[in-house]
């Protein structure tokens, strides 16, 4: 049996379809930078809360330093939000007790599809995540300050949340940002001719755009940046640092790499780093 084989016009045009087909209905970024869960973890002693979103709800874990606990009550909340690969439950434990004796309550986030929040792992589901957190944490905080901390993608959550909500924040906390856009044409582009990164790109949510967030956000702000980061290269965390307009200090976290824990130097340049925060948005002059 002879094989009918396609003239070059049809061909082509099957190819074509074939490609539109994979890079924008594929949801083809979100298979290739999110990397969900839903296996238990152990939170370690945090308190489970669920928030309504959509149809279903967001999973929060919440725990508090030793000093809020014996006061009863925080003198901050940090709302937290992980990378791409990462789980809320390991954390806000742990954390908590970064903070010396300060009087602290973290709600770390599960993104969409990430442990016990429900529906798909998509980017465009962060953003109205973050901001539905957020606003569940501001209702139940009041006048006590919350600083949004983003390490990894979970930056640009926070980006969004203080671009979205510019009075509801103290300040940011911001660890190894990431460029989604910038990264992906620059970094990846080159080998596929753009064929794949340009797609990838042009799917990113706008409310997830580093860069742009970062210039009209007003708040101090402060950076961690890993001096070795392999995932984020340093040179795409200045993308974001020289694009924010408010006021920011720089800790560069000598020696390490994207995942590695802040501790030691750096985790007392933190909290010294924080007073500063916290008393540039107390001060009358504050945006």
């Amino acid at each position: 049996m002879k094989l009918r084989v396609l003239p070059p016009p049809w061909r082509l045009l099957a190819i074509g379809i074939v490609y539109f087909a994979v890079m924008f209905l594929g949801h083809l970024p979100d298979h290739l930078i999110l990397f969900p869960t839903r296996t238990p973890v152990n939170a370690g002693g945090a308190v489970r809360k669920t928030i309504p979103f959509e149809n279903g709800q967001l999973e929060v874990w919440i725990a508090q330093s030793r000093v809020a606990r014996s006061k009863g009550n925080p003198d901050i909340y940090v709302l937290r939000f992980y990378g791409n690969a990462d789980r809320a439950e390991r954390w806000p434990v742990a954390e908590a007790g970064m903070w010396n004796d300060r009087a602290v309550e973290i709600w770390g986030m599960n993104y969409p599809g990430f442990g016990g929040s429900t529906g798909q792992a998509r980017l465009s589901k962060i953003g109205p995540a973050a901001l539905a957190v957020f606003d569940e944490l501001k209702h139940h905080a009041g006048d006590t300050p919350i600083v949004p901390f983003g390490t990894s993608i979970g930056v640009t959550a926070a980006l969004h949340v203080a671009a979205s909500r510019p009075a509801g924040i103290a300040g940011l906390i911001l660890q190894n940002p990431p460029p989604l856009r910038e990264m992906i044409l620059r970094r990846f582009g080159w080998w596929n001719l753009w064929l794949l990164a340009g797609p990838v790109a042009l799917q990113l949510p706008k409310d997830l755009d580093s860069i742009a967030n970062a210039k009209t956000i007003h708040a101090p702000a402060i950076f961690l940046l890993a001096e070795k980061d392999e995932v984020v290269a340093p040179r795409y965390h200045r993308l974001v640092v020289d694009a924010y307009a408010g006021e920011k200090r720089v800790i560069s976290l000598r020696g390490a790499y994207h995942n590695d824990p802040i501790e030691s130097a750096a985790l007392a340049n933190l909290n010294n780093a924080v007073d500063w925060l916290l008393a540039k948005a107390s001060s009358p002059d504050a945006q």
